[in-house]
């Protein structure tokens, strides 16, 4: 990949990434695409989440905004998850208040077979759209991301958001065959997904295993495991470090971090400490409370600073909220938190 700017190698994001040293702790946020700031509410007012996705210029401007307003270390690419499923003509939508919502989900093989395989013309306007955001961002990375195989099997199985996942479970457990062959289907998409956004631009990738803490080890590393290692393995050729994140994954911290990851994310529930023990030596992510945002302002940079001083002790830290930014989050304290966390002494 040809670096779009001569200092964007050099970005603290990128440094921390690869676990060389940063000149300060860098900082971005899950979520800091929208949904707190005030500007991405008037920009979307009237337009379906999914209509946003697929329009570049919105995305450009909708992955810029906290880039401008708080001046974080790295840009996420503004998109979901099941994008890539409806590139290819799935029939689903993001339901407000709800999540995706497929209207007929998988059952046997020949529902994962009727499921298109993406190319990079499905997604023509992801690649207009990085290429438009490189541009703007020059020294500032981006990072491309995809959601990861389980995730988005249990939204094709569920039809839609679950807290048990007996469904994706019934399928794990009770049609092997069938499971096999869409976690498979998803993994190429997923893998076809970020090597569009890293050819137009993307510095770097995350794949997002939201669900994936409803696993136990064993289950994860048979039959979830190997499909994400597929992802991330060919994510790796392109040459750009890898992050892995899941919800709720205290549990197999190692074994995200063994599939493929560089830098593995770190939910808010785990001690940073006790995680960087877990994944060896890599890079970490992550991990204050998102609710922390709410607390006084000196509360929140108190628990900032001891996620900061844990992550010196890991090959490289990444800060992060340890999950999305909550919708109603007051942008001026992410605004402080930001400037705290680049200004804290090395």
């Amino acid at each position: 990949m040809t670096l779009a700017h001569p200092g964007l190698a050099d970005s603290s994001f990128l440094r921390a990434a690869r676990g060389e040293e940063p000149d300060h702790t860098p900082v971005w946020f899950m979520r800091q695409a929208g949904r707190s700031l005030p500007e991405y509410l008037a920009i979307r007012e009237g337009v379906t989440m999914l209509d946003s996705c697929m329009d570049p210029a919105m995305v450009t401007e909708i992955t810029l905004q906290p880039v401008r307003r708080y001046g974080v270390d790295a840009a996420i690419f503004f998109s979901d998850i099941v994008l890539p499923l409806k590139a290819v003509g799935v029939d689903l939508d993001i339901v407000p208040g709800v999540g995706p919502v497929v209207a007929n989900p998988v059952r046997t093989l020949d529902d994962v077979a009727a499921i298109e395989d993406l190319t990079p013309e499905h997604v023509g306007f992801v690649t207009e759209a990085v290429s438009s955001l490189v541009g703007e961002l020059g020294a500032t990375p981006l990072i491309g991301f995809a959601g990861a195989p389980f995730t988005v099997a249990s939204y094709l199985v569920e039809g839609g958001p679950s807290k048990e996942h007996a469904k994706t479970k019934a399928m794990m457990f009770g049609a092997p065959d069938v499971w096999d062959a869409l976690m498979r289907k998803i993994a190429d998409q997923a893998a076809t997904y970020l090597k569009v956004q890293v050819d137009a631009g993307a510095s770097a990738v995350q794949l997002f295993d939201s669900w994936a803490g409803a696993l136990t080890p064993d289950d994860y590393r048979t039959l979830v495991m190997p499909h994400s290692a597929r992802v991330l393995a060919a994510a790796g050729e392109l040459g750009v470090p890898r992050i892995h994140f899941g919800v709720g994954t205290s549990n197999l911290l190692d074994l995200m971090g063994e599939a493929g990851a560089d830098v593995v994310g770190v939910d808010w529930r785990t001690p940073l400490d006790r995680a960087i023990a877990t994944v060896g030596d890599r890079a970490v992510q992550g991990n204050l409370d998102p609710t922390l945002v709410f607390a006084p302002t000196e509360v929140m940079t108190e628990r900032a600073a001891q996620v900061i001083e844990a992550g010196k002790r890991a090959k490289g830290h990444i800060f992060n909220l340890g999950h999305g930014v909550i919708p109603s989050t007051d942008p001026d304290q992410l605004a402080r938190l930001t400037e705290f966390v680049q200004s804290y002494p090395r």
